[in-house]
């Protein structure tokens, strides 16, 4: 949790209004009367060379678009990975479990076979060698107990009535344990297949950070030859501006400058003290809301950390003694090492209303300012980013503690008892999905193909709160409707 002051440092960045960060450009010269008179002459030949690098200029900014979108496709590809990862493993232990259940069954009904079959035997010689006029006297005599007296009575009633129903109980109680061996077998076939498709699950997130790491390498060799094409061409830009407009033009651009820096350093000083104002106060009505807090640790206790390739949890499988089987095969069950706690199918809030939302706000007001980290932000705040092998690493996100876009809403929503995952394309599908056109404050809003790309939460008045990209923070910006999903994303309301 942020403090005010803490706040306050990168308070420059928190809003995307005009006036801030730089908007105001440096001051042009302020150049004499006879210096006007001089380039009034080359005003008219300048103003194609002007109109076509304007073009030029237009074009490099769409096509860095255009790869910032693909970047931010390949890294949510690899947080689907993960997250499918865990899964493959919860299922893997489940049907361990499973296996170790049959074969304990299997082991239980072997022994009551064989203590039937030594009490048949038993009472069988008894009787052959007593004859069966044997007074039911004489069958009790060395019995253990009120139940070994009803045992022996029964299996003389039994003997004496029908022998071969006795063989026949036999061999059912055989056929049960066959059974049971089958249900082990299938059983540790399942828990086989389980741990098989974890393994390719393992395989296909370690493929797709190899992938994404390729990806993003190309594309930032091709993003820093776009920003030097663009570089270049504003250069030109500002060069032909001067001879176009000439030095009148220049004087004029003065005044303007001079009138546009007062106006806009004031509404930044203003723009200013009022996030400052907003972070402090949702900051402090974070730190007061235990109950919110005791729900995210809550969530955050069950949860598997999405960036985790490798599983501790199976990394020693023991195996207990062998069965063997009436046909002579051999099962052996493989039982986990430990088991995972068990975390929420579905987010469900545990509070709603208005008040819920204005929690979710909140929590996600309250850390305005905190950097941007890939593969950061859990249930109770931002965490170490991780490697991508390209951008994210280019700025250390693998050092810096903060957020990426599904990790803000994963901290955000756990105030309310909704557990997401790590993921923009499932966070899509976790609530009800509204028009665009319809979002309340609260809503979360999506971008890129199936909301592969980003995620950011509404606030109204056309603004919304995200962690945007590597080397950003924590910010809030006007709502961008150019590459919106037709839906947005209502888990409260």
């Amino acid at each position: 949790m942020r403090s005010a002051l803490g706040l306050g440092i990168a308070v420059a960045m928190l809003v995307g209004a005009p006036g801030l960060g730089g908007a105001v450009p440096p001051p042009p010269p302020n150049p004499s009367d006879g210096q006007l008179q001089q380039a009034g002459d080359d005003v008219t030949d300048r103003i194609g060379q002007v109109g076509s690098l304007i073009n030029e200029v237009a074009n490099a900014d769409q096509r860095l678009r255009a790869l910032d979108d693909a970047v931010a496709i390949k890294r949510e590809a690899v947080n689907k990975a993960l997250v499918d990862l865990q899964t493959a493993r919860d299922v893997a232990v489940a049907a361990a479990d499973a296996v170790a259940g049959t074969l304990q069954a299997l082991r239980d009904a072997g022994a009551q076979i064989e203590a039937a079959q030594v009490r048949f035997d038993e009472y069988a010689a008894s009787t052959y060698r007593q004859g069966t006029g044997v007074s039911a006297l004489s069958s009790l005599i060395g019995s253990q107990g009120p139940d070994d007296v009803l045992d022996r009575a029964q299996v003389v009633r039994v003997l004496a009535a029908n022998k071969n129903a006795v063989l026949d109980a036999l061999q059912r109680a055989r056929t049960a344990e066959a059974n049971k061996n089958s249900a082990a077998r299938e059983a540790k076939q399942q828990a086989d297949d389980a741990a098989s498709a974890a393994e390719a699950r393992k395989a296909d997130a370690e493929n797709a950070i190899s992938e994404a790491r390729a990806a993003l390498a190309d594309q930032q060799a091709k993003k820093t030859a776009v920003e030097a094409e663009k570089s270049a061409a504003e250069a030109q830009l500002a060069t032909a501006r001067d001879n176009v407009a000439g030095l009148q033009s220049q004087r004029q651009a003065f005044v303007n400058w001079d009138t546009q820096r007062a106006a806009e350093q004031q509404a930044a000083e203003a723009a200013a003290a009022a996030a400052r104002e907003a972070a402090a106060a949702a900051a402090a009505r974070v730190a007061a809301d235990q109950a919110a807090r005791a729900r995210a640790q809550a969530l955050a206790e069950g949860q598997r950390s999405h960036v985790q390739v490798e599983d501790p949890d199976t990394a020693d499988i023991t195996e207990p003694d062998s069965e063997e089987t009436e046909s002579g095969d051999t099962e052996t069950a493989t039982a986990p090492t430990t088991k995972p706690k068990p975390k929420p199918t579905k987010p469900k809030p545990s509070v709603t209303g208005s008040a819920a939302v204005e929690t979710v706000i909140d929590r996600a007001m309250s850390q305005l300012g905190v950097p941007y980290a890939w593969g950061g932000g859990n249930e109770n705040g931002p965490t170490l980013g991780i490697r991508d092998g390209g951008v994210a690493d280019s700025y250390g996100d693998y050092n810096k503690v903060g957020f990426d876009c599904s990790g803000l809403m994963i901290y955000a929503f756990a105030g309310i008892g909704i557990s997401l995952p790590h993921y923009t394309g499932y966070q899509y599908t976790a609530g009800e999905q509204v028009p665009s056109s319809q979002m309340k404050r609260g809503d979360m809003v999506f971008y890129g193909p199936n909301a592969s790309q980003h995620v950011g939460l509404y606030l109204g008045n056309g603004e919304m709160i995200e962690a945007p990209q590597s080397g950003s923070v924590v910010k809030v910006s006007p709502l961008r409707w150019d590459g919106m999903t037709p839906y947005v994303v209502r888990l409260v309301s």
